[in-house]
């Protein structure tokens, strides 16, 4: 590998603000899960399961304040939405010595819960966030964001990596129905653009950052709380 392609993979490898790979929980997560892993394949591998299925998907919390949406946050809270569990795999990925970058695309979900469409008004996700691995000497991506638990659920068909070729949501549900349509390619990066994501989250889920409606919600979740305490004494 010439000396310019080995700094531009370097890149890919240095812990950042939102991709704390050098914390020590990342460390220990990332060690403990490719525990038994012989290949830096196998390694890839144990770590997109873990974060796939260890950490639960959930689009319903989402905090784009820095001191938040970072690697280790979504670890100690073992959930996050799509975004948030990317940065966690790029951040095993890199404490294991393994390249990675993120990668976003505004995606379209056709079988959103009628719940999640109620919040955001609408089956479009702009920047969904995924991870990317160079490994074999290339690129390949992981998409770790639907928990099996999730997909059994839903009767979505998981995503599965193999560290041979990219690993993507799939198009069709286990029954026929159509599922996930990729829309806009954002490209790849070293580091999270919360700029970027921040400023195209709001132009299109303005309810999200709607203090008063935001407050007004839990205030209603704290009622639903007393009420069902009520009821259990």
């Amino acid at each position: 590998m010439a000396n310019s392609s080995q700094e531009h993979i370097e890149t890919y490898l240095m812990p950042t603000h939102f991709i704390d790979s050098d914390s020590h929980a990342i460390v220990t997560f990332a060690q403990q899960c490719a525990c038994s892993a012989k290949t830096e394949a196998d390694r890839a591998i144990s770590i997109f399961y873990a974060v796939r299925d260890q950490i639960r998907y959930d689009p319903y919390h989402i905090d784009l304040s820095p001191d938040t949406i970072k690697a280790s946050m979504v670890l100690t809270r073992q959930r996050g939405w799509c975004v948030e569990k990317a940065l966690l795999l790029a951040a095993a990925a890199r404490a294991l010595e393994i390249p990675s970058r993120l990668g976003f695309a505004d995606i379209r979900n056709h079988l959103v819960p009628e719940s999640l469409k109620k919040v955001i008004g609408t089956d479009l996700f702009v920047f969904h966030g995924y991870t990317e691995m160079f490994l074999n000497s290339r690129w390949i991506k992981a998409t770790p964001a639907f928990d099996l638990s999730l997909c059994t659920r839903w009767n979505f068909v998981p995503v599965e990596f193999t560290a041979e070729q990219n690993a993507v949501f799939h198009a069709f549900d286990k029954k026929g129905n159509k599922h996930i349509e990729y829309i806009t390619d954002h490209g790849t990066f070293a580091d999270l653009p919360l700029g970027k994501i921040t400023a195209a989250l709001r132009a299109l889920y303005p309810r999200l950052f709607d203090e008063n409606e935001t407050a007004e919600k839990l205030k209603n979740q704290t009622r639903k709380t007393h009420t069902s305490q009520n009821r259990a004494r």
